[in-house]
């Protein structure tokens, strides 16, 4: 999927209140941009680092900057607007362009479980329903492997509640990390961050919950679905 406009080069200053970012522009401006990530972004929001930005002019948002994309050494970037994740699989549902999750027609955001909404459903000739929950992963601790999550996710442990409880109703589930590198040969979980989603994951999967990751094309222009990876465990 393209930006809605042309992004252009940044330098972060400092990131602060989880939703706010000073930057400054290559012309010299200094300006504050929307940060659409609530994790920690573990080595994303370091001071000086080169950033790309999109620019806005709708009047009824106050910011007139997003900020999109880090870009790291060796021409590799991170997405770190964690609602592209969903657009990403999306379109890339329309286009079957995922093996794994061909359908006969999905829905999102639909009621499941209790108080959720399962981020797509899809609907499959001679097979039960597919719940897929999506997940934007962009931590890299170690080299090629990103890793989720960044931070404490209750949510995200309640999510896979859900999904085993679909899969106990005769239901199928998916868990889907949507990994917004270019530099990722592989995805794992962060124990060591929250041992409880890790306990919950691998409990998932052990009730009949499918995992699956693929990661992504992305440059200043797009970000669109590229491969699958492999997730251990």
């Amino acid at each position: 999927m393209r930006f809605q406009t042309p992004l252009e080069p940044a330098t972060l200053l400092r990131r602060y209140k989880r939703f706010l970012a000073d930057i400054r522009l290559d012309d010299g401006r200094e300006t504050v941009a929307h940060c659409a990530n609530p994790g920690s972004m573990m080595g994303l929001a370091e001071a000086g680092q080169r950033i790309w930005v999109e620019p806005n002019d709708d009047p009824r948002k106050k910011l007139k900057y997003g900020w999109r994309l880090v870009e790291h050494d060796g021409g590799h970037f991170t997405g770190v607007d964690t609602g592209r994740a969903n657009a990403v699989l999306r379109e890339a549902l329309e286009a079957e362009a995922v093996p794994e999750l061909r359908n006969h027609g999905f829905r999102a955001e639909v009621k499941y479980g209790t108080g959720s909404r399962v981020d797509f459903l899809l609907e499959r000739e001679g097979r039960p329903d597919l719940y897929v929950e999506v997940k934007s992963v962009t931590l890299m601790r170690n080299a090629g492997l990103a890793e989720f999550p960044d931070s404490v996710t209750a949510r995200g442990l309640k999510h896979l509640q859900e999904l085993t409880g679909m899969v106990r109703q005769g239901h199928e589930a998916a868990l889907f990390f949507l990994v917004q590198r270019t530099d990722a040969d592989s995805v794992g979980v962060a124990a060591d961050i929250d041992a409880a989603y890790a306990d919950g994951l691998q409990r998932a999967r052990d009730a009949g919950v499918q995992v699956m990751a693929y990661d992504c094309r992305i440059g200043p222009g797009e970000i669109s679905l590229r491969k699958a990876l492999p997730v251990p465990g």
